[in-house]
């Protein structure tokens, strides 16, 4: 599903050229196709917003919330971590906590998601019976990358309750071009080995690089219609407020 970073930087260097805009470096297309990167992955999720509240179509083809929950589930992952004294420290590749799944075979607690609550709220929560965690209704606290859960007698003696199933997403790899020079003709060399590929969906390439030939100055035909529909926007917005 990876995007071969190599093709996009050719690409983005054959309109380049055509254009006549010079040369745009290997650590130059690194930084812009980070940045843009990260725009589309970003993105993502203001559109998700966006769909949650329209109706969606029943063709399978045409569903965009399923071609963009296609999208994001590259980035879903989940891995096991041990409790000590029912704290847990998730990996660094944790970026959005997603849920907290507690097994504990002893207690015969199997599958429970633990539900996320603040700091301030565990001394209201173990007020009542109502609300007070179980094991079989585990609260916890997700602060300083740390995980607590809560009730405190959580883990048992056997070493299976004390490890949680952690789901989150994590943010894409910065991509990178690698190379060499070439010592007698000073050309810039592909190194795949040392290269990191986009991790975004395929069907984003072409957004990615337009994305990329607009922070190197190269307006497109889409972003060239995109800005005459924001500039049209603004003007209807403006006349209005009059």
């Amino acid at each position: 599903m990876a995007i071969d970073i190599n093709k996009v930087y050719k690409a983005v260097l054959v309109v380049l050229e055509q254009e006549k805009r010079g040369v745009l470096t290997p650590n130059e297309f690194n930084k812009i196709a980070t940045q843009a990167q990260q725009e589309i992955f970003t993105q993502y999720f203001d559109d998700l917003n966006q769909l949650l509240g329209m109706p969606q179509t029943s063709l399978a083809y045409a569903d965009r919330m399923a071609l963009l929950d296609e999208k994001i589930s590259i980035f879903k992952k989940n891995e096991n971590v041990v409790l000590t004294n029912n704290v847990a420290t998730p990996t660094e590749s944790v970026q959005e906590l997603g849920s907290v799944i507690y097994n504990s075979p002893t207690l015969g607690a199997l599958g429970r998601e633990a539900q996320r609550i603040q700091q301030y709220e565990l001394f209201t929560t173990n007020q009542s019976p109502l609300t007070a965690p179980t094991p079989f209704y585990p609260v916890y606290i997700y602060e300083g990358n740390k995980i607590t859960l809560h009730p405190d007698n959580l883990t048992g003696n056997n070493t299976t309750d004390k490890v949680i199933q952690l789901n989150y997403l994590y943010f894409p790899a910065d991509p990178k071009w690698g190379f060499y020079v070439d010592t007698e003709l000073g050309h810039y060399v592909y190194n795949e080995l040392d290269s990191q590929d986009f991790e975004i969906h395929k069907s984003d390439q072409p957004l990615l690089i337009d994305k990329i030939l607009g922070y190197a100055g190269v307006m497109t035909k889409d972003q060239f219609v995109m800005s005459l529909a924001n500039g049209k926007e603004q003007q209807i917005n403006a006349n209005d407020q009059k």
